[in-house]
């Protein structure tokens, strides 16, 4: 059995297809997405969202955030940010992460540390999908 899955980020439609499983991270921790789970809506954390497809083979998506919609038969993921894994520039990540973990050791002002703390959570999740998207390829 299969669902129907779509990943949309603000830019344009990054995935559509028939789907065995979604699984990402929700506000309350990970979810796992089958063909008729109960209906849901729920924001999502900064991070992978891998998925497995009609045969068998699996995909890695990074989103920065967003919604889930799940009803019995299709899955909406809404981003305002989705790359496919290797999509992402692993130096890139890696230059945010390092930035973002600096200015928190440096002890900036509470309002810097809201921005800080999110772009370290967006960098970490990007680099957290690029390991999922290395292993399952056996790179």
């Amino acid at each position: 059995m299969t669902l129907h899955c779509d990943i949309v980020s603000a830019e344009e439609k990054i995935f559509e297809g028939r789907v065995e499983t979604v699984i990402c991270e929700g506000e309350q921790g990970e979810l796992g997405i089958k063909p008729q789970h109960a209906p849901l809506l729920t924001r999502l954390n900064p991070a992978p969202v891998k998925l497995t497809l009609q045969d068998g083979s699996e995909e890695v998506f990074y989103v920065s955030g967003g919604f889930l919609e799940v009803q019995p038969h299709v899955v909406t993921i809404l981003a305002d940010t989705a790359l496919r894994a290797d999509d992402i520039d692993s130096a890139a990540a890696e230059k945010a992460k390092a930035d973002a973990e600096k200015v928190i050791a440096d002890k900036m002002a509470e309002q810097e540390f809201a921005q800080v703390a999110s772009d370290l959570a967006r960098a970490a999740a990007q680099l957290r999908t690029l390991r999922e998207f290395k292993r399952r390829k056996g790179r």
